[in-house]
């Protein structure tokens, strides 16, 4: 079902041109880049959205989810036409050979799920219950990855908040210090700089990294339906062609 993943250079383009448009608005402004580096601010920003996340998630929810990250610059890469090919030749083995002769390709299935559907019907169960067995891993995957991609939803929430924390945190330094000039221009510029580390953090890594989580999510729900829909109409007896002209419907 999977082909090997390769680098996705849209991904690395949009987030590079992101930041180059901030860091480039910033000098042409007049400003100076070294000013945007804070390491008071950013240990604010992350620090406290990764703990925020770490509270309202299972561990190995959150884990799950930062692994799922790779897939934003190396996504699982899914052919539609692998699969109906695939399937297509498993019709016309049964058609030939009957149910039972799909019991010599099982082992040769790596997938979990397609090794599960093809041995469901090298049994000889109906579609009905190919189908039903079937959506059942599918939807209980579907819902532990959909939650994994939520910790970068969640991210996207508790950044700006925190980043507005780091500003006040900052004039508090300020408010102290109104006494000693020389320690008014760090505290006032942790709290400038937290902000934009906190919106930034949101709405250039965390919510698209989200959203880029739940369209390959939606692509890999498609692949399944294909692998479904098409051993229930092996195990309902129906013919190749006809079985191969319905799930090309897929692919439009």
């Amino acid at each position: 079902m999977k082909k090997k993943s390769t680098l996705d250079f849209n991904s690395v383009f949009g987030l590079l041109l992101a930041f180059a448009a901030v860091i480039g608005g910033q000098l042409l402004e007049g400003g100076n880049a070294g000013s945007l580096l804070q390491t008071a601010a950013f240990l604010i920003v992350v620090g406290g959205t990764i703990g925020a996340v770490l509270l309202q998630s299972p561990i190995k929810i959150f884990i799950r989810g930062v692994k799922m990250a790779s897939w934003v610059f190396f996504p699982p890469i899914h052919s539609p036409q692998i699969v109906i090919k695939q399937i297509i030749n498993w019709a016309y083995i049964v058609r030939k050979d009957g149910l039972l002769a799909l019991e010599n390709y099982v082992p040769t299935v790596k997938e979990p799920l397609m090794k599960k559907g093809l041995q469901l019907l090298a049994d000889g169960n109906t579609a009905d219950k190919l189908r039903e067995a079937m959506e059942i891993d599918i939807i209980a995957n579907e819902n532990q990855q959909r939650q994994s991609a939520r910790i970068w939803e969640a991210a996207g929430g508790y950044a700006p908040t925190i980043g507005i924390l780091g500003a006040v945190l900052g004039l508090i330094q300020v408010m102290e210090n109104l006494t000693d000039p020389s320690l008014l221009g760090s505290g006032i510029a942790v709290a400038f700089v937290a902000t934009i580390y906190g919106v930034g953090f949101a709405n250039l890594v965390c919510l698209p990294i989200a959203n880029k989580l739940k369209s390959i999510i939606s692509e890999q729900l498609v692949i399944q339906e294909i692998l479904v829909d098409g051993l229930a109409a092996i195990a309902n007896g129906e013919n190749p062609r006809f079985i191969e002209s319905r799930l090309q419907g897929y692919c439009v």
